[in-house]
């Protein structure tokens, strides 16, 4: 009778779990489609092919592109809530610090100033006080001048050299023509046959800028993508539209040599140059300071 009982038990829980995993499946499918989908035991059949995803029978063209930077040259100039910090830091640190040589150094010679003349060996007759020595550390600094933050190419507007914008980011854009327009654009390159996505995207920097020009990239894998669709005259050849990988490079030393027409622009530039899509994919993970 026990052993009975146990057994409906057990089909009684089998039957629950079938019936719950059944209700999920269902549930599933409810909300990527109007259409109904009909459920069998262990079988399930989708009457609609769109439910579960946006598959489509053509392809898509693979690019690299080159997202290149440039460092600042020059550190920021600091904003009014980094400059009262830091003063405050400078403050603290001054109040806890010992006294360094030079400050024991004019202590000592104040007292040899106050002792009697006839007290002091003509051994210890200081060559150069140290009042002569903040004199011409003064006289030095105020003869050095430092070198402007803002070039003749700001004035100028000379977008296609990197002496300019000294303290910002910039990103190099080139003039590409996709289909029939030009636009300004990343460095990219359509993938070929055996090349890695990585490889792609340095033969298409060499092969839009030159080998002159020295970069680091910064790994293998890309940092974003971007993708849109061609116009329909390219769906019925089976082309559905190009999915553009980017990665990240540091530029290091050279010049673009090729004959093209290029830009560094920083990011308020950058606005206004770059396809809006393009552009507003590229801020998602480029990060100007």
């Amino acid at each position: 009778m026990v052993i009975e009982v146990i057994t409906g038990l057990c089909e009684m829980f089998k039957q629950i779990v079938r019936l719950s995993t059944l209700y999920n499946s269902c549930q599933i499918l409810s909300g990527t489609s109007r259409k109904a989908a009909t459920v069998y035991p262990k079988v399930i059949q989708c009457q609609d092919t769109q439910a579960f995803g946006t598959a489509t029978t053509g392809k898509w063209d693979l690019y690299s592109a080159v997202c290149l930077e440039r460092h600042p040259v020059v550190m920021q100039s600091m904003q009014e809530i980094e400059l009262k910090f830091y003063n405050i830091l400078k403050k603290i640190e001054y109040e806890n610090s010992l006294k360094c040589d030079h400050e024991l150094r004019v202590e000592r010679e104040e007292k040899q100033k106050k002792s009697s003349v006839e007290n002091v060996n003509a051994d210890n007759i200081l060559m150069q006080t140290a009042q002569d020595f903040e004199d011409s550390s003064q006289e030095e600094l105020n003869n050095f001048k430092f070198a402007p933050r803002i070039t003749k190419f700001d004035e100028e507007n000379a977008t296609s050299t990197l002496k300019r914008k000294l303290d910002k980011n910039l990103l190099l854009l080139i003039q590409q023509k996709v289909g029939n327009t030009y636009y300004w654009i990343p460095p990219q390159g359509i993938r070929k046959e055996g090349e890695t996505m990585r490889q792609t995207a340095e033969r298409a920097l060499q092969d839009t800028c030159g080998t002159e020009i020295k970069v680091k990239f910064y790994g293998n894998a890309p940092i974003g993508f971007y993708k849109y669709k061609y116009p329909k005259k390219f769906h019925e050849q089976g082309i559905c539209g190009a999915k553009i990988f980017y990665f990240l490079a540091k530029y290091v030393d050279g010049n673009v040599t090729n004959n093209v027409k290029y830009q560094w622009l920083d990011d308020t530039e950058l606005e206004k140059v770059l396809p809006h899509g393009m552009q507003k994919s590229i801020s998602q993970f480029m990060v100007f300071t």
